[in-house]
């Protein structure tokens, strides 16, 4: 192949020509009566023509918007990549969009006169915040780029628990938010568009004054050392520019995903090699990748009722991009593996500590059932249930706890089932996108405008857990199943259903609120027979695996020691992972996609020195039932009379252990 056909100039040409061809098309949709007048309206409108100001006034600055934005992330990704040479280093797989648009909620919450100092200065003490939590997590790894990754995920997902819990409480005053969260590129004036070319180009300067010096960083550390070069004031002068440069596009437009990974990825593969090139070429594609997303958003909106999150979108679109990426990109670094101290000695008479968590699920669930507010005339206090309460418990209180419990043990199973056939310490239904899949296939249902009959949410449901289950598979056969990428694929499958659930909350949908809520993992809406159901599949299930703990001591040794051992390794995988499956949907359609008890339950049991399989999977589903217990009775009663989701309460507890791992690793 010649050095030509290897340089981005085709890719870069081609997406120009898409471009031109689809801004062509939106101008004739929208603006068809100003034809032959499109380039006097964009430059110097006729102010006495209404329609030329409009355009002169929101699709210009919009276009100018996308192409600015899109160069800023892809910028701040290839800083932010050269810097910790890791090729998943973006924005958002470092939690700094995500910290910057928590700062943003906080200070249009309790104080919006910060904002009159500036935007990007909240959103950049948010993003810095995230990105100083991501580098404790992984600083004992020096910074190995899965384990950087992996804290970048657990940042994202916890501060987006904590935005998913204000919303709750703030609807009313955040409800402007939705739209500008996902990423909205909608303009009036040309504000942002100053806004965001200044801040460009003065980083621009300063990313050409470190080129010389970010360049060496392509050498081994002690390369770079003997040039006299200072490695901590050149990574953080170098994450400085790549954080600021997010925070300003978060504070202009919202979040946008994907671009700060994808452009930079796309550069690489196209021919980009020195930082120079990299740097110009991705800052390109990604001005060019959000443009087309955006004009296509631009075509769909006459077709549908509501406006498009051009953010939204974009994470739709990259998360197949990401997992095209994922078998073309190298990851080097150490594989988060359990180290001693995540596990306690092996002790004798496990029996009795599971007799110890059986009479501790017990009492916790007495205790949800009996313990909670009353109210008395218009005081309300915490007090024990009498008899005279019967009715309160049983029609209000039983169907929540009993949902609670089958759930938090149907995902403890589930995690354990992954993790030990996996080898995969950090597997679970939530982490590797199964959960994920449950719920996109349940909001695929409720935005097709077809019949739900009452069973139509679990047939989804399980069709997506296997999509999500057939993509995992196919994308990691043939790394034989390496945990990074099983989890990076998470990720992406992840990424849909943000995007999906985006869109939904953007619109107009009645059903957004009931969304919110179910995504949060509320048992609102569980009922007596709910309960009985939900019960009864979870005790079938969980009869189901128990028997099945030969495969899953014997598979935690690799294939080629499981099939000497008589394992048929394909077969065995196949039906734990149908088992997970089931397990996983029963209990997201009760609780929602987010709570990190399939991955919390499992560490626990082994912390309490439960290491064989079948010891292991009853002491995982005691504590998931004892932690989703605990955690519906806290999101009842801990601001009652408002309530938080039992699933998100359960994310904030396991998401704090998560980091608490990452941290021992």
């Amino acid at each position: 192949m010649t050095r030509l056909a290897r340089s981005p100039l085709w890719l870069v040409v081609g997406m120009v020509l898409v471009a031109l061809i689809l801004g062509y098309a939106t101008l004739q949709t929208h603006f068809g009566d100003l034809a032959g007048h499109w380039w006097q309206a964009i430059v110097a409108p006729d102010e006495s023509r209404i329609r030329q100001i409009v355009l002169h006034y929101t699709f210009a600055p919009r276009l100018i918007v996308a192409l600015l934005s899109g160069a800023a992330l892809a910028l701040a990704g290839c800083l932010m990549q050269q810097v910790l040479r890791n090729p998943l280093a973006s924005p958002a797989t470092l939690g700094v969009t995500s910290g910057a648009q928590l700062a943003l909620v906080i200070a249009t919450l309790w104080a919006p006169g910060w904002m009159l100092a500036g935007r990007e200065w909240i959103a950049l003490t948010g993003g810095i915040a995230a990105t100083l939590l991501v580098f404790a997590l992984s600083w004992k790894r020096r910074l190995a780029p899965m384990v950087v990754v992996l804290s970048g995920m657990v940042v994202s997902l916890y501060v987006s628990a904590i935005n998913s819990a204000l919303l709750l409480f703030h609807q009313e005053s955040l409800s402007g938010l939705f739209i500008w969260g996902s990423g909205s590129l909608a303009q009036d004036n040309w504000n942002d568009s100053r806004f965001l070319l200044l801040r460009l180009a003065i980083v621009m300067v300063l990313a050409l004054a470190l080129l010389r010096p970010l360049s060496l960083l392509d050498l081994e550390e002690e390369g770079a050392k003997s040039l006299g070069i200072s490695l901590r004031k050149l990574r953080f002068a170098g994450l400085g520019l790549g954080i600021f440069m997010t925070a300003c596009v978060v504070s202009a437009v919202g979040l946008i995903g994907f671009i700060g990974l994808a452009a930079p990825a796309i550069a690489r593969l196209a021919g980009a090699r020195t930082l120079g090139q990299r740097l110009g070429w991705s800052m390109m594609i990604g001005a060019l990748l959000l443009t087309l997303t955006d004009l296509v958003v631009q075509q769909m909106t006459p077709l549908t009722a509501s406006l498009l999150p051009t953010g939204a979108m974009t994470a739709a679109l990259g998360a197949p991009l990401l997992l095209w990426l994922l078998p073309r990109l190298k990851l080097g670094g150490s594989r988060p593996t359990p180290s001693s101290g995540l596990t306690l000695p092996r002790r004798a008479e496990p029996r009795r500590r599971l007799w110890l968590l059986g009479a501790i699920a017990i009492v916790a669930v007495l205790l949800a059932l009996g313990l909670g507010f009353a109210v008395d005339g218009r005081q309300a206090q915490l007090a024990w249930a009498g008899w005279h309460d019967l009715s309160l418990v049983i029609d209000w209180r039983l169907p929540r706890v009993g949902t609670a419990a089958a759930a938090g043990l149907m995902l403890a199973v589930a995690g354990t089932l992954l993790q030990r056939m996996t080898g995969n310490p950090m597997a679970s239904p939530e982490v590797l996108g199964i959960s994920a899949g449950v719920a996109i296939g349940v909001i695929t249902l409720m935005l097709l405008p077809l019949g739900v009959a009452p069973l139509s949410s679990s047939v989804t449901g399980f069709c997506g857990a296997v999509v999500a289950l057939l993509v995992l598979v196919i994308c990691n056969r043939r790394s034989g199943f390496a945990p990074e990428r099983l989890l990076l694929t998470g990720i992406a499958i992840s990424s849909l259903l943000e995007a999906l659930r985006a869109i939904v909350l953007a619109s107009d949908d009645p059903r957004a609120e009931e969304l919110l809520a179910w995504l949060s993992g509320s048992t609102y809406y569980a009922s007596l027979a709910s309960m009985a159901w939900v019960l009864a599949i979870a005790a079938l299930l969980f009869v189901l695996v128990l028997p099945l703990q030969r495969w899953l001591t014997l598979l935690p040794l690799g294939a080629p020691t499981a099939k000497a051992l008589g394992v048929d390794v394909d077969r065995s995988r196949l039906m734990l992972l149908g088992l997970v499956a089931l397990l996983t949907v029963a209990a997201t359609l009760v609780v929602g996609p987010l709570s990190f008890i399939g991955l919390l339950a499992p560490h626990m049991a082994r912390l309490m020195g439960f290491h064989g399989a079948r010891h292991q999977l009853i002491g995982a589903g005691l504590l998931g039932i004892i932690v989703m217990v605990a955690a519906d009775w806290l999101g009842r009663n801990l601001f009652f009379p408002y309530q938080l989701p039992a699933g998100l309460v359960a994310a904030l507890i396991g998401g704090l252990y998560f980091m608490w791992g990452l941290r021992r690793l």
